[in-house]
């Protein structure tokens, strides 16, 4: 049986009444068979009123759901005023809401919902210049997501915040390619060059190079294609390279205390000995933990 959900708000700043009610019916609209959400917001001295389209949620013969937006009153609306709307929800609760619609899946694609996101969010985003170097900055969306990482996963401040989430980006990216992902020596290197190219030195390059690491292999999911990766990387060879181009022993120590305990279980007994083997040419002594297959 459908459910009628009326939700009557009354705010002198509709923007914010009507972005209350977005979030209610991208979130019920997932829940409920028939949804009538109706928001009537009247600014003081304006008599502005708002009404919400009726959404609602059908199942077809396959299961498959899809969600029919009729009586819009939000296709009226101009794309910068719903783009106002949508910054204000929780970047989170994004993904939810472009699925209510057409018109606003194509506005959550577009580079001004994004540019609005990112200036509003992180105002210092307009003052920073393009950096030199072999990663680039990107579009809006890009770099929005490249801040959130630096905000929420390092603590570094000023302009090397960006360049921080750009790199941890590119990183992740490179690892989880479809095909062979490139040797961590060349990935390194990459990353050596672009915090060099920024005006960093050659100490500050290798341990920012190294919290990049650490982070992306702390973050990249369980999966058989993660275990191969990691076990071709704690099998590759040792080339010397200069200094800050050798890879980190942290990294290194990292790779194996993942591949002997988050993925013990996917070792066969020959791949065992051979990456132990490996790790203690390595590293002494071995940790207890690692022993034992």
């Amino acid at each position: 049986m459908g459910i009628c959900l009326h939700i009557f708000v009354q705010s002198r700043d509709w923007v914010t009444a009507v972005t209350v009610t977005v979030r209610v019916a991208a979130v019920l609209s997932r829940k409920c068979n028939v949804i009538n959400t109706v928001l009537s917001s009247r600014v003081e001295h304006r008599r502005l009123f708002i009404h919400l389209p009726h959404l609602v949620l059908m199942t077809d013969d396959t299961d498959a759901n899809s969600i029919a937006t009729t009586d819009s009153q939000f296709s009226k609306l101009p794309d910068h005023l719903l783009i106002e709307i949508f910054v204000r929800v929780p970047h989170s609760e994004w993904a939810q809401i472009s699925s209510v619609s057409k018109l606003w899946a194509d506005l959550f694609r577009q580079e001004s919902l994004w540019r609005t996101a990112l200036f509003g969010t992180f105002p210092s985003a307009s003052r920073t210049k393009r950096w030199p170097g072999p990663i680039p900055r990107g579009l809006s969306k890009r770099r929005y997501a490249a801040l959130c990482i630096s905000k929420h996963i390092f603590t570094s401040d000023g302009e090397m915040d960006e360049i921080m989430g750009h790199t941890y980006l590119f990183l992740k990216e490179q690892l989880q390619l479809s095909t062979m992902a490139p040797s961590s020596g060349i990935l390194h290197g990459t990353i050596i060059d672009q915090f060099i190219a920024c005006g960093k030195s050659r100490d500050a390059a290798h341990e920012l190079a190294s919290q990049i690491w650490l982070a992306v292999l702390d973050n990249l999911e369980e999966n058989h294609n993660t275990f191969l990766l990691l076990k071709r990387f704690a099998q590759e060879g040792d080339v010397f390279l200069p200094y800050p181009y050798s890879r980190s022993i942290k990294v290194q120590w990292r790779v194996f205390e993942k591949l002997f305990t988050d993925f013990r279980d996917c070792f066969s007994s020959a791949d065992y000995y051979d990456v132990l083997a490996c790790a203690k040419t390595k590293f002494q002594p071995i940790p207890s933990a690692w022993l034992g297959y």
